[in-house]
C-alpha cells in the first residue's frame, strides 16, 4: 500500500491479526518441542528455560525499541524487518546441536525480530487506525496469537510426532517468510495524514509517565502477567506429560488452549472498551488463583485439563488493554514508548517465570514450588488490580 494511499481498515485488521497468529504461534514452537529436544540431545531443561528467558528479555527490550519507532517511522518497515529477522532465527534453530546455539538463535536473534513484529508495534498500528473501537479491535488483532497457538501447535503436533521436532523449526521458519509480501501490501508506509497530529496533541512524555503512581502499578500488574503467562506456556505441555498425558495429546491440548484464550482476549477488548480495563483484568487474575490452586491441591489428569483450559482464557487478557490503560493515563502522544515499556517488563518478567520454573523442575524433579509462586503473584496482582482505581491523568501537550 503507498504511504500516500488512505489506509485500508480491513487490511491493517487483517494483516495484524495475520502478524500475530505467525508470530504468536512461534514462540509456542519451544514449549512444544522442549522434552524431544533435551531428550535427543542430552540437555536439561534448563537449558531451554535459560533460552527462554533470554528471548523474553531481547525481545521486550525490542519491543519497546518498536514502540518508539512506531511512534517516528513507518509501521510497515518495522514490521517487515522484524518477521525477516524472526524467520531466519526459526529456520536455524531446525540445525542446533548445542545449548548456545539455542541460546543464540532462540534467545537473541528471534527474540530481536519478535520483539519488533509484536503486540507493540502492532496495537500502534490498530490503535490508529480504529481510535474509537480500539480495545475490540486490538482484541481482534491480539487474537491472532490465540488462533495461531490453536492452528499452528496443532499443525506442529502433527509434524513433531511424524518427522520430528526439527521440522517444527523448518516450517515456521518458512511460515514467517511467506508472510513479508502480505505485509508491503496491507500495512501504509507512514501514518495516516493527520494521526501524528492528533497524537502530538496531548499526552505525557515517557519521563512524566514513568513518576506516577498508575505506572508503577501497570509495571507491577504486568510484571505479575508476564509470570505467570510465560512460566506456563513453556511447562504446561511437559507438566501434562509428567502427569501422565500422552504427548501427542499433551501438544493438542496446547492448541486447545488458543481456543479458550481467543475467547478471553475478544470478551476482555470488548468489555474494556464498555468498563475501562480494570475490571477484565481483575477478573483473569480471580481465574488464575483458582486453577493454580487446583494443581496445587491435585495433580490428576482431569484436574490438569480444567487447569490448562482455565488458564488458557485468562492468557491474552491483558494484551488488548495495554493501549487502553497507557491511553486512559497517560494519553496518546508516547502510545507506543510507554505501552513498549509496559510490554517490555511483562516480558522480561516472563523470561523469568519461565527459566524459574525450569530451574525448580531441575533441581526438585516437580513443579510444585513453581505453582505455589505463580499463586502467590496472582494473589499480589488481585491487589494490584483493587488499587489500579480507574483515573484519567492530567495531560499535558
Amino acid at each position: 500500500m503507498p504511504s500516500s494511499a488512505k489506509p485500508n481498515v480491513a487490511l491493517i485488521l487483517a494483516a495484524g491479526f495475520i502478524i500475530l497468529f505467525i508470530g504468536g504461534g512461534a514462540r509456542f514452537a519451544i514449549g512444544l518441542t522442549l522434552r524431544p529436544m533435551v531428550e535427543e540431545l542430552g540437555w536439561v531443561r534448563g537449558d531451554l528455560g535459560l533460552a527462554v528467558a533470554i528471548f523474553q528479555s531481547v525481545s521486550a527490550v525490542f519491543m519497546f525499541v518498536a514502540g518508539r519507532m512506531a511512534d517516528r517511522v513507518s509501521i510497515r518497515a518495522v514490521l517487515v524487518a522484524g518477521i525477516a529477522i524472526s524467520g531466519f532465527a526459526m529456520g536455524g534453530m531446525s540445525l542446533v546441536s548445542q545449548p548456545w546455539h539455542a541460546l543464540l538463535l532462540y534467545g537473541v536473534i528471534f527474540a530481536l525480530g519478535n520483539g519488533i513484529g509484536s503486540t507493540t508495534t502492532v496495537g500502534v498500528m490498530v490503535t490508529r487506525a480504529v481510535p474509537e473501537r480500539a480495545g475490540l479491535a486490538n482484541a481482534f488483532v491480539s487474537g491472532g496469537m490465540s488462533v495461531g497457538q490453536l492452528v499452528i501447535i496443532a499443525v506442529l503436533s502433527a509434524v513433531l510426532v511424524s518427522i520430528g521436532w526439527r521440522s517444527v523449526f523448518v516450517w515456521v521458519g518458512a511460515a514467517h517468510l511467506i508472510l513479508i509480501p502480505l505485509v508491503f501490501w496491507a500495512v501504509p508506509g507512514a501514518p495516516p495524514a493527520g494521526a501524528k497530529r492528533a497524537d502530538a496533541a496531548q499526552g505525557l512524555s515517557l519521563g512524566e509517565a514513568v513518576r506516577r503512581r498508575q505506572f508503577w502499578l501497570l509495571a507491577g500488574l504486568y510484571a505479575i502477567c508476564g509470570f505467570d503467562d510465560f512460566f506456563v506456556s513453556t511447562h504446561v505441555v511437559a507438566f501434562a506429560q509428567d502427569q501422565g498425558v500422552e504427548a501427542y495429546f499433551a501438544g493438542n491440548m496446547l492448541a486447545v488452549m488458543g481456543i479458550f484464550g481467543l475467547i478471553g482476549v475478544l470478551w476482555s477488548g470488548w468489555w474494556g472498551d464498555r468498563v475501562g480495563p480494570m475490571l477484565p483484568t481483575l477478573i483473569s487474575f480471580v481465574a488464575r488463583v483458582a486453577v493454580f490452586g487446583l494443581v496445587l491441591v491435585d495433580t490428576s489428569v482431569p484436574s490438569v485439563m480444567i487447569f490448562a483450559l482455565v488458564f488458557g482464557s485468562t492468557f491474552l487478557v491483558t494484551a488488548p488493554l495495554t493501549v487502553l490503560y497507557v491511553r486512559d493515563a497517560f494519553g496518546t502522544r508516547n502510545l507506543g514508548a510507554i505501552s513498549g515499556l509496559i510490554t517490555m517488563i511483562h516480558h522480561i518478567c516472563g523470561g523469568l517465570g519461565a527459566w524459574l520454573g525450569a530451574r525448580v523442575f531441575d533441581q526438585t524433579g516437580s513443579y510444585h514450588f513453581a505453582f505455589i509462586a505463580v499463586f502467590t503473584a496472582s494473589v499480589a496482582a488481585i491487589l494490584f488490580c483493587w488499587w489500579l482505581r480507574p483515573q484519567k491523568a492530567p495531560l499535558t501537550a
